[in-house]
C-alpha cells in the first residue's frame, strides 16, 4: 500500500509539469503564481518545520539560518559566475543561461527525493503518519513539477529538456521512498538541509521568477496570481 502513495507523487508532479509545458504562452501568469507558491512554501511549510526540528533535536537555531544564507548566496554566486544578469534591467532577459535552469531543476529534484524519504520514514513510524505526510507531499508536488518546467523554460532550455528534467523530478520521490528503507535521516541533519533549501527557494523566487514574470507582461493580473499562489499554499498547509 505505501508504494501506491509514493506513485501518486509521481503523477502529481507530472501533471504540474504538463500544465507548464502546455501553457508556456501564458508563462508570465504561471510565473507570477509560482513566485507566490515558492514564498509560501518557505514561510508556511519549511520554516515551521525547521522550528519544530530545532526544538526536537536541541539544535542552535542560528545553524539552519546560516544554511539559509549559504543556500541563497551559493546560487547568487553561481549566477554571477555564469554572467546571467546584467547591471541594466532592460537587458535582463538576454542573459539567461540553460545551466541555471538545469541546476534549479536538479535542486528541486533533490528536494523531491527527500520528500520521498519523508514518506518512507513516516510509514516506518505508523501508517497514519505516512498517509498524512504523503497527502502533504502530493499537494505541493504539482507545483514542484510546474516550477521545474518553468525554471527550465525561462532559462532558455528546450521543451524536450524541460520534459526530461520533469521526469527526473517526478521519479525522485519514488526513489526517495525506496531509499528510506536503507537508513534513517537524523533530525539535526535535516534541519540544515531545510535551511539551505529555503535560501535557494527565496533566491530563485525573488531574483529569477518574479523579475521574469514582470519583465514583459507586468500587470495587476500577474500580481494577483502571486497573491493567489501564497493563499493557495497557505490553505493547503492549514488543511493538511
Amino acid at each position: 500500500m505505501p508504494i501506491v502513495f509514493a506513485l501518486l507523487t509521481f503523477i502529481s508532479t507530472l501533471l504540474g509539469g504538463f500544465v507548464g509545458l502546455k501553457y508556456r504562452d501564458k508563462l508570465h501568469i504561471i510565473l507570477g503564481y509560482t513566485a507566490g507558491v515558492l514564498l509560501a512554501v518557505v514561510a508556511f511549510e519549511i520554516l515551521p518545520e525547521i522550528i519544530t526540528l530545532v526544538g526536537e533535536n536541541h539544535v542552535d537555531p542560528i545553524i539552519p539560518m546560516i544554511a539559509l544564507v549559504i543556500g541563497f548566496l551559493i546560487f547568487h554566486i553561481l549566477e554571477k559566475m555564469l554572467l546571467i544578469h546584467h547591471a541594466q534591467e532592460e537587458e535582463y532577459g538576454h542573459h539567461k543561461h540553460p545551466t541555471v535552469g538545469i541546476l534549479s531543476a536538479l535542486a528541486l529534484s533533490g528536494h523531491s527525493f527527500l520528500d520521498g524519504i519523508g514518506i518512507g520514514l513516516g510509514f516506518q513510524i505508523s501508517p497514519e503518519i505516512g498517509i498524512l505526510i504523503t497527502i502533504a507531499v502530493i499537494s505541493h508536488d504539482f507545483t514542484d513539477g510546474l516550477n521545474t518546467v518553468t525554471l527550465a523554460l525561462i532559462n532558455k532550455n528546450s521543451s524536450k529538456k524541460a520534459f526530461l528534467l520533469l521526469l527526473l523530478d517526478a521519479i525522485a520521490p519514488v526513489l526517495g521512498f525506496f531509499a528510506s528503507s536503507f537508513f534513517s535521516f537524523p533530525g539535526n541533519i535535516l534541519v540544515i538541509y531545510l535551511g539551505f533549501f529555503a535560501g535557494f527557494l527565496l533566491y530563485i523566487g525573488a531574483s529569477e521568477i518574479l523579475p521574469e514574470a514582470h519583465s514583459q507582461h507586468s500587470s495587476i493580473g500577474t500580481i494577483l496570481m502571486t497573491i493567489l499562489g501564497v493563499i493557495s499554499i497557505f490553505l493547503v498547509t492549514r488543511i493538511v
